[in-house]
């Protein structure tokens, strides 16, 4: 039989443990936290000034600190880096291809994962274009000028690069188009790499190489890359828009497995959703990428690009799956097609 003192015991027992979860829960809430973002190699301006934003929101939203570390390179490069142990929080790759590969090995996010976020998880795109030195001395206009005799063309490897990837697809289906078929594309692509002098590992190795080594006479770039190297080195370089491109959908996505390990997933998934904002929409035009979803950075932003003729990946090759096992799986066509010097 219970006493009234037994009661009011465990009314206060229960009480008192109430007390200590809410301030223990309290005192894990004001904890600093610490996410990593996995990226490629051209989003390093853009999330130091989104990541300062973000901790900002963070804080007034939550009163906690929240530090983003980056890791960059070529994103194929850095998908595997997480498959392999490195502990992202998020990853922000350069192709939906790249992020398919963490659940195929692993499961570290869900097979759906594109789902999760507006637009395919994709915040913002970009496109592919052609940056020449100043005054275009070489007359480079389209894509069929990287194949004459005399042209060096800087590019990165598409087996570590998704930059590069875009790179390629985008010459392929010019070439298709142009010359009637896949045998003729897969013949275009093999004298535009004949004309290649050295595949770095990311879009960045490579605009440093065009840029800064001088090495070329055309760098195949990100559209934000360019604009960057345009306001960096203005008096030295030029941008060519091609007359077809593809357009590139780099996609997000939280790492399940380490977020839900680390404790991170709130954090990490409010990190993603604040690329969609209006504040994050209106960054990521200002470092040189289109806007997906606010239509208030598309007005303010698209003036800045020229028009241009895209395709999606889709049209084109079937999808991210398929363009990988035709063409940069091993023994597809890019290595059928390059000879390494």
């Amino acid at each position: 039989m219970t006493t009234k003192r037994t009661l009011s015991r465990r009314l206060f027992n229960i009480a008192t443990l109430a007390l200590l979860a809410s301030a223990a829960l309290m005192a894990s809430a004001q904890s600093p936290v610490t996410l990593l973002n996995v990226s490629y190699d051209p989003t390093r301006e853009l999330y130091v000034e989104f990541n300062a934003a973000f901790a900002k929101h963070w804080k007034g939203k939550t009163g906690q600190d929240v530090t983003i570390k980056q890791s960059h390179g070529g994103s194929g490069k850095q998908a595997r880096s997480i498959i392999d142990g490195l502990d992202a929080d998020v990853a922000t790759l350069a192709l939906a291809g790249d992020t398919d590969a963490l659940h195929d090995n692993g499961g570290w996010i869900p097979k759906d994962w594109q789902k999760r976020l507006p637009h395919n998880s994709s915040p913002y795109t970009s496109t592919i274009v052609l940056v020449v030195r100043q005054g275009n001395p070489k007359g480079i206009k389209d894509w069929d000028d990287l194949i004459k005799p005399g042209i060096s063309v800087i590019t990165p490897n598409p087996k570590t690069s998704g930059g590069a990837r875009w790179n390629y697809l985008a010459a392929w289906e010019f070439a298709k188009r142009k010359f009637g078929g896949q045998t003729q594309a897969k013949d275009f692509i093999a004298k535009l790499y004949a004309n290649v002098p050295v595949l770095d590992t990311g879009a960045r190795g490579s605009s440093i190489t065009f840029a800064q080594r001088n090495q070329g006479d055309v760098f195949i770039s990100w559209e934000n890359e360019a604009y960057l190297l345009e306001k960096e080195f203005g008096s030295k370089v030029d941008v060519v828009y091609p007359s077809l491109s593809i357009l590139a959908e780099p996609a997000v996505t939280v790492v399940d497995k380490n977020v839900d390990r680390k404790g991170t997933r709130a954090v990490a998934e409010e990190y993603l959703k604040f690329l969609y904002t209006e504040e994050g929409q209106d960054l990521a035009g200002k470092h040189f990428y289109r806007p997906a979803v606010s239509e208030k950075a598309k007005a303010k932003y698209g003036k800045q690009y020229p028009k241009l003729s895209l395709f999606s990946i889709e049209e084109a090759f079937g999808g991210w799956s398929k363009a990988a096992k035709d063409h940069f799986a091993d023994g597809a066509s890019f290595d059928q097609i390059y000879t390494r010097k």
